[in-house]
């Protein structure tokens, strides 16, 4: 009897599994959850964030147990959060991203499947930025990297472990820990080459330009958030001239006369609400080469542009017109004229700019590629705005 209903229930179970919920069925062999979390990921990077949403979808609905691709829906719902001006929007957001956090964790099957979840945990800290983002960020890099039974092979999108040095250096640096993250990019130089190889001495090659500049001088809570910009603002310039350089109070204690201060003609529209406003007044007053009042077509008015990115050459007029007026030898706006061959391949003796650019690079305010090129038109990134402005105050310290 006892036999009997052992049997019954294994039939019994036989056929509830049978008539349970199976895995959907792709369509094609490339329909499969790995292919869709890689190219989803893939996406990412290419900011085709509802793409890379769609492809995530697609790889939970044929397999809603797969952690990679739950982790790939937390690192969007981060970067929506990113995005959010609404904080009751972006808390909306982040709750979602973490609540894809522990489903992938809870989901993930081995080493491999963990590792993705930490790492990509740790982009969803740095991105969406909750409470406390920073040491949470730091758990997961400690846990990725105490996991033993890690297979490369099984990481198709991260590829090598190195990854995780990666992205913690990305959120050293975003949460202004500039030295940990030269550190973080140091290892992962030091890994066998692959993926992130370029993405980190790049990174690394950034931090360092920051952390000789605090090599001296203190930043300021303005000046670090403007160091990890990818690109900085005429806005930005002026709040660094003001508030590292001091550049109001160097200026005026070389006017011996108080009542010859120099005074704004007048604020222009655009800067009224301006965060930076009464730094770009400053600026303004000043008359600093790059940094004035341009007439705008159609608001047929002098407007300031405070968000108009600084190009390379741009930042050399301004480091120019500021190495005149702090060493007040007006031949160094003619230096350079009648130079027969330029050293740089991208800028010839007859650009306007020539004069500027040889000014800032053999005084080291600014440097060439390694191949030469100046890159006049590239825009200016935040690292080396601030290497440049802390090398200018040690001028204005000689004079």
């Amino acid at each position: 009897m006892r036999k009997l209903c052992c049997i019954l229930t294994i039939v019994a179970l036989f056929f509830l599994s049978a008539c349970g919920p199976k895995k959907p069925k792709g369509i094609s062999l490339e329909d499969n959850p790995t292919h869709h979390y890689l190219m989803g990921m893939q996406l990412v990077e290419k900011q085709d964030i509802e793409g890379a949403r769609n492809h995530f979808d697609r790889a939970i609905y044929l397999d809603k147990d797969f952690s990679p691709a739950l982790a790939g829906k937390a690192l969007i719902y981060a970067i929506y959060a990113h995005t959010q001006k609404s904080k009751g929007h972006w808390e909306v957001d982040a709750k979602n991203a973490l609540e894809y956090l522990k489903k992938a964790r809870k989901a993930a099957e081995n080493d491999s499947e963990k590792f993705i979840y930490h790492v990509t945990a740790i982009r969803v800290y740095f991105t969406a930025q909750p409470k406390g983002w920073l040491e949470h960020a730091e758990d997961h890099y400690g846990d990725a990297l105490d996991l033993k039974k890690v297979k490369e092979e099984k990481l198709p999108y991260y590829q090598t472990i190195a990854a995780a040095h990666y992205f913690m250096g990305y959120a050293y640096y975003m949460g202004y820990e500039f030295r940990k993250a030269e550190d973080a990019f140091s290892k992962t130089l030091s890994s066998k080459p692959g993926k992130w190889h370029d993405k980190a001495d790049k990174m690394f090659k950034r931090v360092q330009k920051i952390v000789r500049a605090m090599g001296q001088y203190t930043l300021t809570d303005v000046g670090k958030k403007i160091a990890v910009k990818k690109e900085v603002s005429k806005g930005d310039v002026a709040a660094l001239l003001v508030d590292e350089l001091h550049l109001d109070k160097f200026m005026a204690g070389r006017i011996v006369v108080k009542s010859k201060l120099p005074k704004a003609a007048f604020v222009p529209a655009d800067v009224i609400n301006s965060p930076f406003k009464e730094e770009i007044i400053t600026v303004i007053k000043w008359n600093i080469r790059g940094l004035q009042p341009e007439f705008d077509k159609t608001t047929q008015a002098y407007l300031f542009k405070p968000a108009a990115p600084i190009t390379r050459k741009q930042l050399a007029f301004i480091l120019e017109d500021l190495l005149i007026k702090l060493t007040e030898d007006d031949s160094i706006a003619t230096a350079y004229f009648g130079t027969e061959k330029s050293p740089f391949p991208d800028v010839k003796t007859t650009d306007a700019w020539f004069n500027a650019v040889m000014n800032v690079t053999t005084r080291g305010l600014m440097e060439p590629d390694i191949s030469g090129e100046f890159r006049p038109n590239d825009p200016v990134e935040g690292s080396e705005l601030i290497l440049a402005l802390m090398k200018l105050r040690n001028i204005m310290n000689i004079y």
